[in-house]
């Protein structure tokens, strides 16, 4: 019995799935996906670190306007954020901003807003004796957060940045609206270019995506079982 999918354009244009039109051409495809969701998410943990610590502060003049950025950032669809800064960075350097900054500082914004609010949960699973006992020894309110809050709350992130991370990886499909060529982009293209076979690539790039996403969620499950801090201890 004949098979009503043909693959064969899979195998056709397989590295171009992986790496986009490299070496003849800028990298794209799956690779420029992870690059971009890397980086994306390790800005993105320094700035949520700062962010939720502001959002914690006793300063209500640094605590409301910040924790206000952050509820207003978290309000609206990723799609808008990478539209305003599609516009608003090429305006700010007086030319052309590159697409992939683009999606980057995009991501990255979007996502330190809830890296922000996983911060503060970390922080909040710490016994507020701990706190009180560091205040009550001589240390300020900021260096209890560095030496006795922060590095057990960090712990109890650990997971919850691995599946921020995988959010972000299907999030970089968003970057084709301006041009990226990551994954989803590419995947378009050879669409558009053999015809006739978008069930087969679309079907791949599910399969993609599903197994990325599928092996980092199982190492957030082994990290959270392993990692987190225990109140029993």
């Amino acid at each position: 019995m004949e098979s009503i999918f043909d693959f064969s354009v899979i195998s056709n244009n397989f590295l171009q799935f992986m790496i986009g039109r490299y070496p003849n051409g800028p990298l794209g495809g799956l690779a420029l996906t992870l690059i971009l969701a890397f980086i994306s998410v390790i800005l993105s943990i320094i700035f949520g670190l700062i962010l939720g610590l502001l959002c914690i502060s006793r300063n209500s003049f640094i605590r409301i306007p910040v924790s206000f950025f952050v509820n207003l950032i978290r309000a609206m669809p990723l799609l808008m954020v990478i539209f305003w800064m599609f516009f608003l960075l090429p305006a700010l350097t007086g030319g052309k901003f590159p697409e992939n900054g683009t999606v980057v500082f995009a991501l990255t914004i979007f996502t330190s807003c809830y890296i922000s609010q996983i911060v503060k949960a970390g922080i909040a699973s710490i016994p507020k004796g701990q706190t009180e006992a560091s205040l009550s020894s001589g240390l300020t309110y900021w260096q209890t957060m560095r030496y006795v809050v922060l590095p057990q709350g960090l712990r109890n992130m650990i997971p919850s940045f691995v599946n921020q991370f995988v959010s972000l990886i299907k999030d970089t499909s968003l970057g084709y609206i301006v041009g990226v060529s990551e994954l989803t982009q590419v995947a378009q293209q050879i669409n558009n270019r053999t015809q006739n076979y978008a069930a087969e690539i679309f079907i791949f790039l599910a399969i993609i995506y599903f197994i990325i996403c599928f092996a980092f969620t199982t190492l957030s499950r082994w990290l959270e079982k392993n990692l987190a801090w225990r109140k029993s201890i």
